[in-house]
């Protein structure tokens, strides 16, 4: 284990402005670190308890103090993602990701009403045309109830590539899964980065894809053991996915993607909602090239965060570091 006094030396925390609100917030915060293999990032979103956030940790310090295996490819095609805006702003959001050809849809926010849903994913549908295809995620916020009229009014107007976590629980998907009998694919997100046996899906069949995700899984090696564990046990297929990361954490995410033969469209391309990060991923074509951002001295300096807030992320650095 590194030690953890030498993790708080190396520590900067930094604070991304965010284009539009994204799950719930308006600017990304996280501690970017660096070691002898590169960078890593840890950017627990501030609502989980310590036992989640030390995964987060855990993966930081595999890319700075470990690295990753060797990929397998090269570059990794990516879909959109679109934040639960009007549809009068989803051409807007879908140009900042040129070439995509798959979109997934933020769906469920609270606040908002199915109504609403049904319009934003009917102007995706529009502006992608014929030949793209589109994701929705509810972020578990529906009843299994409300998740079934909800995918059958979604799927009126068109297939659906899959729904992502539509409900709460691993019981509750599997039960969909049952009711909607293979008319959508079902995935499964905190299902498993955020269970304490991601096997469980597979177990009582709950989806047909896994999100998985390198930070909440604990680093690029968990993921892939995941991954391969789900896919031997149920056939499930898997993306990767972005939890929302800086263009450091976003190294790691390609990087397991690349791994991972026959991966879906990955949810990597989340760097364009930020309006100034500590690097840059291109998105060419769809699709994220594989390679390792280290952010140049000007860049982290110009994002950090200093006095109380960095106080509180350098203590929560030390007591996730402590059940590692």
């Amino acid at each position: 284990m590194v030690d953890v006094d030498e993790l708080v030396a190396a520590a900067r925390v930094v604070r991304l402005p965010m284009r539009v609100r994204f799950r719930g917030i308006t600017a990304r915060e996280a501690v970017v670190f660096q070691g002898p293999a590169g960078w890593g990032e840890f950017g627990a979103f501030p609502e989980y308890d310590d036992a989640e956030a030390a995964q987060w940790l855990r993966a930081g310090i595999e890319a700075a103090y470990e690295g990753w295996p060797e990929p397998l490819r090269t570059v990794v095609p990516v879909n959109a993602t679109v934040p639960a805006v009007a549809p009068s702003r989803v051409a807007e959001v879908l140009a900042r990701f040129p070439g995509c050809r798959v979109a997934k849809v933020k769906v469920a926010e609270p606040g908002q009403t199915l109504a609403q849903d049904l319009a934003r994913v009917a102007a995706v549908r529009d502006a992608l045309g014929p030949d793209g295809a589109v994701r929705v995620d509810a972020n578990g916020g529906w009843t299994l109830d409300q998740a079934e009229r909800a995918i059958t009014r979604l799927l009126e107007g068109g297939p659906l590539d899959y729904a992502e976590q539509p409900c709460a629980t691993v019981e509750e998907l599997a039960e969909l899964r049952r009711r909607l009998d293979g008319a959508c694919d079902i995935a499964a997100d905190e299902s498993i980065r955020r269970a304490g046996d991601p096997m469980r899906v597979a177990e009582l069949g709950a989806a047909d894809v896994a999100v998985v995700k390198v930070a909440p899984l604990g680093g690029v090696r968990a993921v892939l053991e995941v991954a391969q564990a789900l896919k031997a046990a149920a056939g499930v297929r898997v993306t990767v996915s972005s939890a929302l990361d800086t263009a450091v954490g976003m190294s790691a995410g390609i990087v397991a993607a690349a791994c991972i033969p026959d991966g879906n469209a990955a949810g990597l391309g989340t760097g364009g909602f930020f309006t100034a990060d500590l690097g840059e991923h291109p998105l060419v074509d769809g699709a994220l090239r594989v390679r390792t951002v280290e952010p140049a001295a000007q860049q982290v300096a110009a994002l950090e965060v200093v006095g109380e807030q960095r106080d509180w992320w350098l203590a929560r650095l030390r007591r996730c570091a402590a059940l590692l």
